[in-house]
């Protein structure tokens, strides 16, 4: 017998003990309470994932979980903001207790090493659609925004990107990296949200944003943002060793900086503060008075256009 929609919130998402001291009151009444500490703002954002879009029907449950929450767990990060809670939005077309556990254990695993609580959401029936809000915490005043850039500061990563694009061909039949593809189908499947380094960059970067649509075009909305240009240096950007044989044996040297999902953090420093980095990241480049995005590629430069993950094209 199939389990009614208030079965299956009691069986997967109620009773479960709170582990995050902010949150008074989670799933079971028509609202959960949170107490927001003083000094600090509620930084709050959303993420819908839909089967055929965002993720292909075969995906494996637990895998699914685990990145929907860290694709909003990677939001926060880039606001500097630590984790507290999230909500949850349920649309599927049956109710599969196997494919429940999975996802379940997915995203309970990442919530429980990050110290989240699923604090209320809902169910509903239609073609499987995931919606996730989460919410954090951040010092009044020292969220990080795009729209802090300034002519002259130095432009970083946190960490090599290019691999969740390489992941996609892969999942898609498109190409084989050898004994590569584990490694890489797995930064494309389970991002690691990089909370800590958003928290610690926090006092010292002057701009940020996560990398979901690319390279080019979430460094794009930083220069939108703040008004000013860019230059980065290809012979700079951090790739792996599977990246590298891609381009090597494609000549496709475009697709990791415009391919999405890497999750790593992008962000600016002003040159007086390099010193304060405290993170492991890769300078690459830096920001302009002019507007535009330059490349410099084997000692050439010239502006270039991305074309990163856009809905509606």
């Amino acid at each position: 017998m199939s389990l009614s929609e208030f079965e299956l919130i009691k069986r997967y998402f109620t009773g479960k003990k709170i582990i995050n001291s902010h949150v008074r009151l989670g799933v079971g009444d028509d609202c959960a309470l949170l107490t927001v500490p003083g000094g600090y703002e509620l930084a709050v954002t959303m993420d819908t994932m839909v089967e055929g879009v965002h993720f292909f029907p075969d995906v494996a449950p637990d895998d699914l979980g685990h990145k929907l929450l860290a694709v909003n767990l990677s939001d926060l990060a880039s606001m500097g903001a630590e984790p507290i809670a999230i909500t949850l939005a349920l649309t599927m077309p049956k109710v599969d207790t196997s494919w429940l556990e999975q996802f379940v254990e997915g995203f309970g695993k990442l919530a429980r090493s990050h110290n989240v609580d699923l604090v209320g959401g809902d169910t509903t029936r239609g073609p499987l659609t995931l919606s996730l809000q989460a919410m954090g915490f951040v010092p009044v005043g020292k969220a990080l925004r795009r729209s802090g850039a300034n002519p002259g500061d130095l432009i970083y990563v946190t960490n090599k990107i290019g691999d969740a694009g390489l992941g996609l061909k892969i999942a898609r039949g498109d190409y084989d990296a050898g004994p590569e593809n584990e490694k890489v189908l797995r930064q494309f499947n389970r991002p690691d949200p990089r909370i800590n380094e958003g928290i610690k960059i926090r006092d010292y970067a002057t701009s940020c944003i996560d990398l979901s649509d690319g390279l080019l075009a979430d460094l794009t909305h930083i220069l939108e943002a703040s008004h000013v240009g860019a230059c980065i240096n290809w012979e700079k950007i951090p790739f792996s060793k599977a990246v590298h044989h891609y381009i090597k044996e494609t000549g496709d040297w475009q697709m990791p900086i415009n391919a999405g999902d890497d999750y790593e953090l992008c962000f600016t420093v002003n040159p007086q503060k390099a010193e304060l980095i405290d993170i492991d990241c890769y300078h690459i480049g830096f920001i302009e008075t002019g507007p535009g995005l330059k490349l410099n590629k084997a000692g050439l430069t010239q502006e270039i256009a991305s074309y990163g993950f856009e809905h509606f094209y």
